[in-house]
C-alpha cells in the first residue's frame, strides 16, 4: 500500500482509516454513514445536538419564537462563508433545508408543518408553520443521518432525488476533490476560513477548531491490513476495529482501544416490501419465529460485554424503548411454526438475495447468521457479496431480484438514530416515502402522528408502546442485537470526541 501523499513536510497529516469506501458526496441523497462523516467535515448546521441531549445554535448567532408558536426567525452569526469565498446567506439556509425536507424522516414531519420559509434579509430567515410543532429545533439540530448540512443554493436546489456531486460547504474542512480516489483515498484540509463557535465541544455542538493540516481518510477493506498499518504507524486511527482483531491492537502500548460511544448501536435486518417474497407479512413473520438476538449479539460484537439483545424498535436505555409486543421475539424460537407460515404464504422456492458487504465485518456477519436461519426455515437463499459502496448503491433499486435488485440487507443504526418515532426512519410505513425497503403501513402512520400530538412523555410512551406492537405484528425490521463498536487510535492522538457520530475536530496530533 501506498500511503504517501505530496504534502509539506510541516503540515500535520491525519491518516485515518474509515469504515468504509466514499461511494456518495451526497449526505442528503442517503443515509450512509460513511456519507454522513465526510457532511461534518465539509457541511455546517443551523443547530446541533449537544452530549446531554440538548439543542445548541451553531451557524444561528440568535433566534425567537412568536408567541402564538407559528413563526421562528433565525439570525446567523458573522463570518460564515462557504469553500468557495461566497458569504453564507439566509437562501442558501432554506433552500438547504427544504432539500432535506424531501429525504429527512423527520424533516418530512417539518416539512408537512410548514407553510413558508422566506428570507427577511441576507442573514436573517423566518419560518413560518401551519399549526403549532413544538420540534422545530429538535429536527434541526438532528445528530445523524440525514444531518439538515447547509449547502450553497446553487448546490441545494439540486432535486433532492437526484446525488450532488459538488462538495462545496461551510464546514471545518475543505474536500479536495482532485486527490479524491474512490476505493483508496479521500482528502480534506483544513478550512482556515472557518470561525469556530467559543464553547468547548460536545458531541456536533460548540467549538469546531481544527488542529491538523490534512486528513486522509485511508481505505483498507482488509481488516488484518488495517490492524497491521495501525501497528505500524502507517496510520492513525482507524474507526472501528472487528472484535476478532481488539487483541492483536490493543496490545500494543503506543495504541488506545476505546469505545467513545455512549449509546452504542442497534442492528437490523430489513425487508424488501416491494417484491416477492417478503412483500407477504407471513414471510417476515415466519423469520422473526426463529430469529434469536443473542446469535446476533455474538456474531456482532463477540464479547457479551460488548453486546446483548434489545428487542425494542427504540434504542434500549432510552426513554421510548419497551418490551411491548416483543414476545414475538423473546418467546420460544419455532422453527416449525415458521416453515407453517413459509407454506401458508405460498412461498414455492423463489430465490431470495441476501446482500451482505464483506468490508463491513457489522453487516456481514449479521448476514452470515441470517443465511442460515432462512436455509433452516427453507428459503431458497444466495448471499450476494459486495462492498459496502456497491451494496449501498443496490438497495435504492426498486427491481426484482432477477433485474438486480434485493430481497434483505442489514445494516445498524447508531442510538440516537432510532431513539423515538421522530428519528426512527426505517419504522415509517409511508410507501415511497419510507426508508429503503419501502413499508406501506397506514396504521403505523397514524400511529406516529398521534406521537407527535401526544401531549405528555407519559403520552408519548404509550403510543410508542403502540408503534411498537404494530410493528412486532407486520414486521417492517428486526431488530438484531445492541451493540458497542471499538476504535482504536495511536496514543498520540488526543482530543477524541465522545460521541455516537465520529468527529475529526479537537483531535490534536503530537
Amino acid at each position: 500500500m501506498a500511503f504517501a501523499a505530496p504534502v509539506l513536510a510541516q503540515d500535520k497529516v491525519l491518516k485515518f482509516v474509515p469504515e468504509a469506501d466514499l461511494r456518495s458526496l451526497d449526505p442528503i441523497w442517503t443515509t450512509a454513514y460513511i456519507t454522513r462523516n465526510h457532511g461534518y467535515m465539509v457541511y455546517d448546521v443551523l443547530f446541533a445536538t449537544d452530549a446531554s441531549f440538548k439543542v445548541q445554535p451553531q451557524m444561528v448567532d440568535k433566534w425567537e419564537v412568536s408567541k402564538d408558536n407559528l413563526t421562528y426567525t433565525f439570525t446567523l452569526r458573522d463570518g460564515l462563508k462557504f469553500h468557495d469565498g461566497a458569504p453564507v446567506r439566509s437562501a442558501d439556509c432554506i433552500a438547504s433545508i427544504e432539500r432535506w425536507a424531501k429525504r429527512d424522516v423527520f424533516g418530512q414531519r417539518l416539512g408537512e408543518m410548514t407553510e413558508a420559509w422566506t428570507a427577511v434579509n441576507d442573514k436573517t430567515f423566518r419560518l413560518k408553520l401551519k399549526k403549532p410543532f413544538p420540534y422545530v429545533l429538535e429536527a434541526l439540530a438532528k445528530p445523524s443521518s440525514n444531518v439538515p448540512f447547509i449547502m450553497p443554493e446553487r448546490i441545494a436546489k439540486t432535486d433532492a432525488f437526484t446525488a450532488i456531486t459538488d462538495a462545496t460547504g461551510s464546514g471545518p474542512f475543505k474536500f479536495v476533490k482532485e486527490q479524491w480516489v474512490p476505493g483508496n483515498k479521500v482528502v480534506y484540509v483544513k478550512n482556515t476560513d472557518y470561525v469556530p463557535r467559543k464553547e468547548a465541544p460536545s458531541w456536533g455542538a460548540g467549538g469546531k477548531v481544527v488542529k491538523v493540516d490534512r486528513v486522509e481518510w485511508i481505505y483498507i477493506p482488509d481488516s488484518a491490513t488495517a490492524a497491521a498499518a495501525l501497528n505500524t504507524g502507517e496510520v492513525d486511527w482507524w474507526q472501528q476495529v472487528p472484535v476478532d482483531l481488539v487483541p492483536v491492537v490493543a496490545k500494543n502500548k503506543d495504541i488506545k482501544v476505546e469505545s467513545v460511544d455512549p449509546l452504542g448501536s442497534i442492528g437490523l435486518l430489513r425487508f424488501n416490501h416491494l417484491n416477492p417474497p417478503f412483500n407477504n407479512v407471513k414471510m417476515r413473520q415466519a423469520v422473526l419465529a426463529v430469529l434469536d438476538q443473542n446469535d446476533y449479539a455474538i456474531a456482532i460484537a463477540g464479547d457479551p460485554k460488548n453486546g446483548k439483545p434489545c428487542p425494542s424498535y427504540f434504542t434500549c436505555g432510552t426513554p421510548m424503548a419497551s418490551t411491548a409486543g416483543s414476545e414475538a421475539l423473546t418467546g420460544k424460537r419455532d422453527v416449525e411454526r415458521a416453515k407453517a407460515l413459509v407454506k401458508e404464504a405460498g412461498y414455492k422456492g423463489e430465490k431470495i438475495i441476501l446482500m451482505t458487504a464483506t468490508d463491513q465485518p457489522i453487516v456481514n456477519s449479521q448476514a452470515l447468521v441470517t443465511q442460515e436461519l432462512l436455509r433452516k426455515i427453507g428459503l431458497n437463499v444466495e448471499l450476494a457479496a459486495s462492498d459496502w459502496g456497491t451494496l449501498i448503491t443496490r438497495r435504492s433499486s426498486k427491481e426484482p431480484v432477477e433485474k438486480g435488485g434485493w430481497s434483505v440487507f442489514h445494516t445498524w443504526f447508531v442510538g440516537p438514530d432510532i431513539t423515538t418515532p421522530a428519528l426512527n426512519s426505517p419504522l415509517r410505513g409511508a410507501g415511497d416515502k419510507s426508508w429503503f425497503g419501502w413499508p406501506t403501513d397506514a396504521k403505523l402512520e397514524e400511529l406516529r402522528d398521534a406521537w407527535f400530538n401526544a401531549p405528555t412523555l407519559a403520552d408519548q410512551k404509550k403510543v410508542a408502546e403502540d408503534m411498537q406492537r404494530r410493528a412486532f405484528e407486520t414486521v417492517p425490521y428486526i431488530p438484531t442485537a445492541q451493540f458497542i463498536i471499538p476504535t482504536a487510535y495511536r496514543s498520540n492522538l488526543s482530543g477524541v470526541i465522545n460521541s455516537p457520530v465520529t468527529f475529526i475536530w479537537n483531535v490534536e496530533k503530537k
